[in-house]
């Protein structure tokens, strides 16, 4: 029931013996169109997610060459160039000018994502951008429409729902759900709770549950050591979809990130199932029967973080909506969506008032 769905994975010939790691040929995949990319701004998301995917896929075939960076700090961006054989660039006009990439990974400050972006798109490159997509809807929605008026693939970084077990969950999951309800912890508090962290929440429950159509939000400022002046540090969040559905997020910046720190359980009719941790699929669908389980291995041989946290499927499905040859799974209009329930969040919180949608 919970087999590999993962179809662009080396897992699934994992058990191939002769190629445990697959690195084997794969004809198919090689003969694909190569595609150019490069990346604006690249701290240390990119440099530990977005490249090593980048490398990752190179190494199982897929024909993506990373042939710019752009970012400030010269040291940092010496040594991409140096490590990975690209060239850095201080500015993002002269790299988008020379090097004329296929698509870009938009990883810049989110006050620089509409920037940047429109620079990107109005040379008719296609742009992978960081969430948020951008702190304001009406470029969210300028950079939107633009993509889709002058036929480009602009999509956001929503590396959870290309992660196996997310993906698992939503091809055997539950057929017309009637609740949701996830956890999301960050940690932290020098990264904003809803914009850099659960946002990331909210996505995941357009993926699996539709549009929402209002909400109500209550939260508290619990902790003094919270300095960032960020309005709460602890927050409830009740969500009515447009299916008529319910649900709830529950999220803080104060409490730990590992220890778990992420957990999704979606509810349907006689059964109901929960992803622990971005890593454990739990289905419950047989009041007497067994749970039916989905956990890989974790030796470092098998198991890629580049893959499992959903950074390799999202890069290659950029690739191929610039082949022309799938659509993305997540795109810009979905980041503009995740965004508006974090603007909505705070309207409900600021007014303690239930916000339409």
């Amino acid at each position: 029931m919970l087999e590999d769905t993962y179809a662009h994975s080396p897992l699934h010939k994992m058990f191939d013996r002769a190629d445990v790691y697959g690195v084997g040929l794969d004809e198919e995949r090689a003969a694909k169109r190569p595609v150019r990319l490069a990346i604006i701004g690249c701290g240390g998301v990119g440099q530990s997610k977005h490249i090593p995917a980048i490398m990752r896929l190179r190494t199982i075939w897929e024909p993506v060459e990373l042939a710019a960076v752009c970012m400030r700090n010269e040291q940092q961006g010496r040594k991409i160039e140096q490590t990975y054989r690209t060239k850095w660039y201080s500015d993002c006009e002269n790299m988008l000018k020379e090097q004329k990439p296929d698509g870009v990974l938009v990883l810049s400050p989110d006050a620089l994502h509409y920037e940047h972006t429109m620079a990107c798109l109005k040379r008719g490159i296609h742009v992978l951008v960081e969430k948020p997509i951008t702190r304001d809807l009406s470029q969210a929605e300028e950079m939107c429409r633009y993509a889709d008026e002058h036929g480009l693939t602009l999509m956001t970084v929503s590396n959870k729902r290309y992660s196996p077990p997310y993906l698992r969950a939503k091809k055997h999951g539950i057929e017309n759900p009637a609740m949701f309800t996830g956890k999301f912890n960050l940690g932290y508090d020098y990264v904003d709770l809803l914009e850099g962290g659960t946002i990331h929440l909210f996505d995941l429950t357009r993926y699996f549950m539709g549009d929402v159509k209002a909400l109500t939000a209550v939260g508290a400022h619990a902790y003094d050591f919270n300095k960032t002046g960020y309005p709460f540090d602890n927050a409830c969040i009740l969500l009515e979809f447009a299916s008529g559905a319910v649900g709830t997020v529950y999220t803080a910046s104060t409490a730990l990130s590992l220890k778990p720190w992420e957990r999704v359980e979606i509810y349907g009719k006689n059964r109901w199932l929960a992803v622990e941790d971005q890593r454990t699929l739990l289905m419950y669908d047989d009041e007497t029967g067994p749970t039916k389980l989905y956990e890989p291995v974790f030796p470092n041989t098998l198991i890629f973080d580049e893959e499992f946290g959903g950074f390799m499927g999202l890069i290659e499905n950029f690739c191929q909506c610039i082949r022309g040859e799938e659509k993305p799974l997540v795109t810009g209009w979905d980041g503009l969506k995740a965004f508006e329930l974090v603007q909505a969040a705070h309207r409900s919180l600021a007014q303690r008032r239930r916000v339409e949608l």
